[in-house]
């Protein structure tokens, strides 16, 4: 090899041992993140009595419609309300504000915490007539956990006097298809009174129903106080899956909002429907009531098999027969099988 060729190498060796080093120290780094302890997050009561409620459903079903119509009604009906949204999305605010983003907490803490100013209430909360409305974001794809920018956006909520303020009604989007610490954080450490679920007469969001009821379950076993209140069917166009299983684990429908052509166009407009004087207003009237009612109650969780029972089985696949893959299949060898756990690399 001449001089030339030979530098040449050793200049490519160099540059991929850089990049193996930076890519070792990034690797490390995200994994000291994801083993850290999760930060302390204050639980303690609000100085008012405050109804805080965490709306679970499947990405998609329609939590950021309903809960922006419902918070609507429920100011026009002279109740203090604070929305927040929990989702990395942050879309819960959209409607509300009229496809206007709103800044997120995390976004906003970021920039200020560069320009080493605080956070204050104007810069992340926004008021649309009478609801107070605010996001708390999460990061980019690939650059963090989503989970945990929500229990980092709790604790700046708290710096800004979060269990003091003095709202009726503090409603907490959240996804109900995710199930890392922070999404259920709200039902892990009582920051909650109760459970509202979201879903639809499909099986994939009554999946997710179900998986929320089991989380309610399991930490009412291990001393949790959160129950669901009941479940919001959203699209309903009548098949009456979504009824089913509530009546199978023993909850209620707070409301059945119908898959309307009106309802689509207008939402699709960014325009309120939970108004008092629309034809939609005595529906959402009477899901703020129901809200507000509602007991927190002990569901009980469906069995898979169980929960693909309350669809036609040609709907689901139901009789679909799980048969066994074979090596022969795979990769056209009947025996694998190597004598020792020695990694033998074949010759090239």
């Amino acid at each position: 090899m001449n001089v030339q060729l030979r530098d040449k190498a050793l200049k490519v060796e160099i540059t991929r041992s850089g990049q193996s080093t930076a890519a070792a120290g990034m690797t490390e780094k995200l994994r000291e993140e994801a083993a850290g302890a999760e930060p302390e997050v204050h639980t303690a009561p609000a100085t008012k009595e405050t109804q805080v409620i965490a709306i679970y459903g499947k990405g998609g079903i329609g939590k950021s419609f309903t809960l922006a119509n419902l918070s609507y009604m429920m100011a026009q009906q002279g109740k203090k309300v604070l929305l927040i949204g929990c989702d990395p999305k942050s879309d819960t605010t959209s409607l509300l504000f009229g496809g206007k983003a709103c800044p997120t907490i995390i976004e906003t803490s970021s920039k200020k915490k560069l320009a080493g100013d605080d956070v204050k209430i104007g810069d992340v909360c926004f008021v649309r007539d009478g609801v107070f409305a605010m996001e708390l974001g999460g990061p980019e794809v690939g650059r963090g956990c989503g989970g945990r920018g929500i229990i980092h956006g709790f604790e700046l909520l708290e710096k800004l006097g979060f269990h003091e303020w003095g709202f009726d009604y503090v409603l907490l989007d959240f996804l109900g298809d995710v199930v890392c610490g922070g999404f259920g954080l709200p039902i892990a450490r009582d920051m909650c009174q109760k459970v509202i679920i979201v879903g639809s007469n499909d099986l994939q969001s009554l999946y997710v129903a179900n998986n929320v009821c089991s989380a309610v379950e399991y930490f009412r076993k291990l001393g949790g106080n959160v129950g669901v209140a009941g479940i919001v069917i959203n699209k309903d166009d009548g098949t009456g899956e979504a009824q089913a299983f509530a009546d199978s684990v023993g909850i209620p429908v707070l409301a059945a909002i119908p898959a309307d052509e009106d309802i689509r166009r207008k939402s699709a407009k960014y325009e309120i429907i939970g108004r008092p004087d629309t034809a939609w207003g005595p529906l959402f009237e009477n899901l703020a009531q129901n809200v507000a009612d509602a007991p927190p109650v002990r569901p009980k969780p469906m069995t898979p098999d169980g929960l693909l029972g309350l669809f036609d089985g040609d709907t689901v696949g139901r009789d679909v027969v799980l048969i066994p893959a074979t090596i022969e299949q795979m990769c056209g060898k009947s025996d694998l099988s190597k004598p020792t756990l020695e990694v033998v690399y074949d010759n090239v």
